[in-house]
């Protein structure tokens, strides 16, 4: 049984990084990439400490979807002017020789031009080109930065621990995979802003960071569609386990070990990624397949400032009928699904509509060095498209809290530390190779491979993207 119960742990754990071919023997290569650093934190600046430990928690999603009268807010905003989401902000040499004086100075306007856009497009600056700039960008815009939704999980990868800069999806292995639109939130947690930064584009060809506003996907859906969804909910399945070995037990023997190991899991895994799941067996009609689902939750949410609503559900990228319908080598402990509230199958074309409306919308931003995206993460979904060549991009959460004192192996960080440190064998850190890879998540489950996408309508400013 504590055999089974590390199996499980490890399927669990690593499901987007078994497939990768990433073997424990690497390890070795932590001990080498440790002085480089060592040197980066002795050149960070004074008056920019280190962030290790220091970061809050990511806050709780803040749910607010009932009594959501679909027909005025669809009409409401079919009578609105179109608004650029993103909106292009380019820098001037002016700007540049102000360094992170010309943010504070706008930082006002900036939150209101967020406000209204839902995503700024920073370009040609040259203070984000790398970590410790771009914490000098956001702290500029007086951010509050947080923690990974599901940090705690151990699945995300500090591209810069003491700037608190998370690393993207930028592994080879995974360059085909196409990444479908999301909020990054569980049921549990969401970030209230993103910082997504580009320190090197794909050298060869792809790799645009894709943005979809969520209200214009509100506005979109079908009316029918939508109220069905919101009635009945959805659900989001984060993991398959499956265990055929079970299979030849004896049917009473063969409950018996099934109820245990779903204990197993449900009290020593799950709590770990802080995710509120439920170990179900069964749902997609596999008897010996364990998933780990989310709670039921609205797909369509009022945003908490605005209280507009917005579609508000990673839909795009977790179905698996849409996934199955993009080339995908993503193992089945990976795999995602999502299913109505009551865990019966959404049908084919409601999906297929769904899917069809976020491609509409989807905006292509071709991200060139120092470009950040800073996106209200309860309004607009992002995504990634698949690449050729090395593409090194970060990113930075944002909560309302303030930092906390140092807390080095403070719970939620031991679980991180280890996997990438040890399971995971993490890339060399920046400065040793600019194509490191950050680990993946329930949240981007990196599952969703290729599909073509069809840019919204030129936005102002955005030369056709």
């Amino acid at each position: 049984l504590e055999g089974m119960m590390r199996l499980i742990a490890l399927c669990i754990s690593l499901p987007h990084v078994l497939p990768l071919g990433v073997s424990p023997l690497r390890a070795s290569r932590v001990s080498r990439s440790g002085p480089l650093r060592a040197v980066a934190e002795l050149i960070r600046n004074d008056a920019s400490p280190s962030l290790a430990g220091a970061l809050p928690d990511c806050p709780p999603t803040v749910w607010d979807a009932d009594d959501l009268d679909v027909e005025y807010w669809q009409k409401k905003y079919s009578s609105e002017s179109s608004r650029a989401c993103p909106i292009e902000l380019v820098a001037t040499d002016a700007a540049n020789a102000q360094g992170e004086a010309y943010f504070r100075e706008r930082k006002d306007e900036f939150a209101a031009l967020l406000a209204e856009h839902g995503t700024i497009w920073f370009k040609d600056f040259e203070l984000m080109k790398d970590p410790v700039g771009f914490r000098k960008f956001w702290e500029a815009l007086e951010l509050d930065p947080c923690l990974d939704p599901i940090h705690t999980s151990g699945l995300r990868k500090f591209l810069s621990k003491g700037d608190g800069v998370y690393e993207e999806v930028n592994k080879q292995a995974l360059s085909k995979h196409y990444i479908g639109l999301h909020n990054e939130s569980t049921f549990k947690k969401t970030a209230k802003s993103g910082a997504f930064v580009c320190f090197k584009p794909a050298t060869v060809s792809g790799g645009e960071f894709l943005i979809a506003d969520g209200e214009a996907i509100f506005r979109d859906l079908d009316p029918e569609v939508i109220k069905t969804l919101i009635e009945r909910k959805v659900r989001i399945s984060v993991s398959n386990l499956d265990l055929d070995v079970l299979g030849p037990l004896p049917e009473e023997l063969k409950k018996q070990a099934m109820g245990k190991v779903g204990e197993i899991v449900d009290a020593k895994i799950a709590p770990k990624f802080d995710m509120d799941l439920d170990m179900i067996w069964g749902t997609d009609g596999k008897e010996m397949r364990l998933q780990a689902i989310e709670h039921a939750q609205s797909p369509v949410n009022r945003h908490p400032i605005s209280k507009r609503p917005v579609w508000f559900c990673n839909m795009h990228n977790h179905a698996r009928f849409l996934r199955d319908r993009r080339p995908c080598r993503v193992p089945e402990v990976g795999m995602t699904d999502v299913y109505f509230g009551d865990l019966s199958i959404i049908p084919g074309d409601m999906l297929a509509h769904v899917n069809e409306v976020c491609e509409r919308n989807i905006v292509r931003v071709p991200m060139q060095p120092g470009d950040v995206l800073l996106c209200d993460n309860y309004r607009v979904l992002h995504g990634r498209d698949i690449f050729e060549g090395d593409r090194l991009h970060a990113v930075s959460w944002f909560g309302d809290d303030a930092l906390e004192e140092s807390q080095d192996g403070k719970p939620g960080d031991l679980l991180n530390s280890f996997i990438n440190n040890f399971v995971v064998a993490s890339d060399p850190p920046w400065g040793e190779k600019i194509g490191a890879l950050g680990a993946f998540s329930p949240c981007v489950p990196l599952s969703a491979a290729f599909i073509p996408t069809r840019a919204s309508a030129a936005s102002a400013g955005m030369d056709g993207v």
